[in-house]
């Protein structure tokens, strides 16, 4: 994290991947779903977003899901700017270059962007959240495909005190 606020502090027109990242770690989206999610699909009253032709292996397009988001994930689509429709107007392919040349640059092995998802979905079982409300955020269907998670045990957040969450939702 420290790697890209210090690269977004260096060169201010780079993509805010400490905003990306720390989104997908609280939304639990895929990054082609970050790249898809628009101003106009967002209800920050309900706390929910409409992500269009969410991932399935039975329905490849029109599979338009609504989901909730936690309040971290608000606070970084607060700290966005409305410039485009989209709210993380980049494509997935920017994304994943510069997740995989940093993780490289930083000898860190054997980390995807997906690995992400699967963090932040183990979170929210830690913090006691039930199945069906962890669902309501990760947009999983059913209980069978959520059991990967079951071996996770209560033990409360552990991202409480995320020093990069308070710089990634700031407006840099």
């Amino acid at each position: 994290m420290a790697h890209f606020i210090d690269r977004r502090r260096r060169t201010p027109q780079a993509m805010p991947m400490h905003k990306v990242i720390i989104f997908a770690l609280f939304s639990t989206r895929r990054q082609a779903e970050i790249t898809r999610l628009t101003w106009a699909d967002f209800q920050k009253q309900h706390k929910r977003i409409l992500v269009r032709d969410m991932k399935h292996p039975g329905e490849k397009l029109g599979n338009d899901t609504w989901v909730d988001l936690p309040d971290e994930a608000i606070r970084i689509i607060d700290s966005m700017p409305k410039r485009k429709s989209e709210i993380f107007p980049y494509s997935p392919d920017a994304i994943t270059a510069n997740f995989t040349r940093a993780c490289k640059l930083l000898g860190i092995e054997d980390l995807h962007f997906h690995d992400l998802r699967h963090d932040g979905i183990s979170r929210l079982f830690e913090m006691g959240w039930n199945i069906p409300h962890v669902a309501a955020v990760s947009g999983h269907r059913s209980w069978v495909s959520l059991k990967r998670y079951i071996h996770i045990r209560e033990t409360g957040d552990k991202y409480a005190n995320l020093q990069g969450l308070q710089l990634a939702s700031g407006n840099d």
